[in-house]
């Protein structure tokens, strides 16, 4: 199995990577084919396919903002299940991360992600075709990766670029320090100022949470 980097639409694996996260993903969450032509070429996203026998079998984006002190990992993909392809992505990712802290010079404090809470979803909702991305099991997953959930009602802006909240999801956290319990709301809620600009369209519903967020001191980290 390959660990390639994506840098452009024009790859043939960034086609067969999109089809992929369509099957995966419901709509909301899934940027427009040509609307990645620019964040591909942004050094500090980093996506990577892992292709076996010529074919994508998963994929994950990440990275590292030295300005915050944290990852992000976007998105991971598990295509088929029965050939460790999570495992696989997490360890090529995470020796890729400690390069890029490395290579800042800032120390990492933890890494974000948006996780599906199969509580909120509806039965089938956001599961896709195969197991290991059922949203149990990833949330599954997570946890035992060390990841915690931030006490707040979370919802996101759709990456359709429409402006719709995205529920049934939470912002998790995976501290450096496990002992962690409570994070700097401003923190959060500058990285997440940050990471959604992007999208031109944002709804009431996020910017409120992330107004609550900035009057906090702390938010909590609980378990997932």
């Amino acid at each position: 199995m390959a660990y390639r980097k994506i840098e452009s639409i024009e790859d043939p694996y960034f086609s067969k990577m999109h089809d992929l996260m369509g099957r995966v993903f419901p709509p909301e969450e899934v940027l427009a084919f040509e609307l990645w032509r620019e964040p591909l070429l942004d050094p500090t996203i980093q996506v990577f396919v892992a292709v076996l026998d010529g074919e994508v079998v998963g994929a994950t984006e990440y990275r590292y903002r030295p300005e915050f002190a944290v990852a992000m990992t976007d998105f991971t993909i598990v295509g088929r299940p029965g050939l460790g392809i999570g495992r696989f992505l997490l360890v090529q990712r995470e020796a890729h991360l400690k390069r890029l802290e490395a290579e800042s010079g800032v120390p990492m404090l933890g890494m974000f992600a948006e996780i599906y809470d199969p509580a909120q979803l509806g039965e089938g909702e956001a599961a896709g075709p195969v197991g290991p991305m059922h949203p149990a099991v990833r949330r599954e997953v997570l946890s035992h990766l060390g990841f915690k959930r931030l006490d707040i009602a979370y919802v996101h802006p759709s990456w359709d670029h429409e402006g719709k909240a995205v529920e049934g999801l939470d912002l998790c956290f995976r501290p450096v320090d496990d002992a962690l319990t409570t994070l700097p709301a401003s923190l959060a809620a500058g990285f997440l100022r940050w990471y959604y600009a992007a999208l031109p369209n944002k709804p009431e519903a996020w910017e409120t949470m992330v107004s609550r967020l900035e009057a906090l001191d702390n938010v909590e980290l609980l378990p997932i």
